[in-house]
């Protein structure tokens, strides 16, 4: 087996008292899709923050190994991680407004993370943003390179957080939730263009998401989070096809079915996304919930190869469901 370019083991990160990931562990090879779900308040965005070392929060504890292509990235210093993030490891932030700063040109916004991070002059640095937003399906980039952020649509903002992102060939890419708020033609044109860009620079992408729709699309592997905890993992054929966990079947449950009998209401898992004070984490919200649920399950492998769940259900009744 080939070295992981991304190997996360036992991620922990606390805010005070409060434990937003809880021994979290995954790896990712070169040019791999993996699709991160869960509702809000799972520890998706948190965690990938932590990759990129982003977590200033005062108070914050992070703790763990998070090791990119065999370096240990917890604990490096602020010059060294900078040199890591955008270049090796890059990120699309969940709101583009936000992620592009307003008083500059996106060309400008653009050219100025090529030249923190390669030594090119302001005049390479600005062709290179025309050729990526013409990359990235931008009309007229040669023109649209001086704009400002707030003359961009919607799902033009999100396409220039992209070439932002890729502006340095970076062999990770994490987006966070970058489909929300699109339309859906927008939606499958963004996940078009990163299919398209892993296929052309070969970089590996974490997907991050509350859309089961969208990593049906696009992922390799699934990995299903509740409560700062992973609770299932597994290949997308195996996740979708074989759900092992009553949270993963809870958010199939509520995607809407194309074919069959239309539903006159989708179900919905009844209370509010938090963890459990003991146990598994899901237990105050699964209507399976039985006496052993009251210690915490662990991360264990069921009968296909690669597939791993978090659940004390007997497979009696699983199959049963």
């Amino acid at each position: 087996m080939p070295e992981p370019l991304l190997e996360v083991r036992d991620l922990r990160i606390r805010f005070g008292r409060f434990t937003a990931v809880d021994g979290l562990s995954f790896a990712l090879g070169p040019g791999e899709v993996l699709g991160v779900v869960g509702e809000s308040g799972s520890g998706k965005s948190v965690s990938m923050l932590a990759v990129l070392g982003l977590i200033r929060t005062p108070g914050a504890h992070v703790s763990g190994n998070i090791v990119f292509r065999g370096r240990e990235l917890l604990g490096l210093k602020d010059a060294e991680m900078r040199s890591v993030r955008g270049r090796e490891i890059a990120m699309i932030f969940q709101d583009p407004m936000t992620a592009l700063t307003p008083v500059y040109t996106v060309g400008w916004q653009i050219a100025e993370q090529i030249r923190a991070h390669e030594k090119v002059s302001a005049r390479a640095a600005r062709d290179r943003a025309v050729r990526l937003l013409d990359e990235v399906g931008i009309p007229s980039p040669e023109r649209r390179v001086d704009a400002y952020p707030h003359e961009f649509s919607g799902g033009m903002r999100q396409r220039a957080v992209i070439a932002m992102a890729l502006s340095c060939n970076p062999a990770l890419l994490i987006a966070d939730e970058p489909t929300t708020a699109l339309d859906v033609t927008t939606q499958a044109q963004i996940l078009d263009l990163m299919r398209r860009l892993r296929a052309d620079h070969g970089s590996a992408i974490v997907m991050i998401t509350h859309d089961m729709g969208v990593v049906s699309e696009i992922a390799d592997e699934v990995l299903v989070m509740y409560g700062g905890r992973a609770v299932e993992r597994g290949a997308r054929r195996q996740v979708f096809h074989t759900p092992r966990h009553p949270y993963t079947w809870g958010l199939l449950d509520s995607v809407p079915r194309v074919r069959g009998p239309r539903a006159r209401r989708l179900p919905a898992i009844p209370g509010a996304p938090g963890a459990a004070e003991r146990g598994c984490p899901f237990a105050d919200r699964c209507a399976h919930r039985f006496a052993p649920c009251d210690e915490a399950p662990p991360l264990t492998p069921t009968g296909d190869p690669g597939h791993l769940d978090a659940c004390w259900l007997p497979e009696d009744r699983r199959r049963t469901r």
